[in-house]
C-alpha cells in the first residue's frame, strides 16, 4: 500500500531514534525491533532503513561504531546522542500534537477544542 509506505519513510527517523532510546543496536535489530513493536504492522526495507541511518548520522543525533565480534561479520552498532534524545522529544511532542487534531477531524469531535 503507497500510503503505508510513505507514513513508515515520513517516520522511519523517529521510529529509529524511540528504537536507541532503549540501547544501542546495529540496523538488522532496530528494523526487528520496529516489527516486534508494532506486530508486524511495520516492516523496514533495507532501502528505507539504512539511509536514515547514514542521515541521522550525519545530523550528530546518532553515532556509529562498528563491532567486531569473534567468528561474525562486522557491523556498526547505533546510539543515540544527546542532541537524538533533543531531537527525539521534539519529533514526539509534534507527533503527539498531530495525532491529537487528526483524531479530532476523523473522529467525528468537530465542536471539541484542544486543551
Amino acid at each position: 500500500m503507497q500510503d503505508e509506505r510513505e507514513l513508515i519513510r515520513g517516520n522511519t527517523p523517529t521510529m529509529v531514534l524511540a528504537v536507541l532510546r532503549d540501547g544501542p543496536q546495529h540496523g538488522y535489530a532496530i528494523a526487528r525491533e520496529v516489527n516486534r513493536r508494532t506486530g508486524d504492522a511495520l516492516k523496514f526495507k533495507q532501502g528505507t532503513l539504512y539511509p536514515v541511518l547514514y542521515s541521522l548520522e550525519q545530523d550528530g543525533l546518532i553515532a556509529g561504531e562498528w563491532e567486531h565480534l569473534e567468528g561474525e561479520r562486522p557491523r556498526k552498532v547505533y546510539t543515540i546522542t544527546e542532541a537524538g534524545s533533543a531531537e527525539l522529544a521534539r519529533r514526539l511532542k509534534a507527533w503527539n500534537t498531530f495525532t491529537e487534531a487528526m483524531a479530532r477531524v476523523v473522529g467525528g469531535r468537530p465542536d471539541e477544542q484542544p486543551a
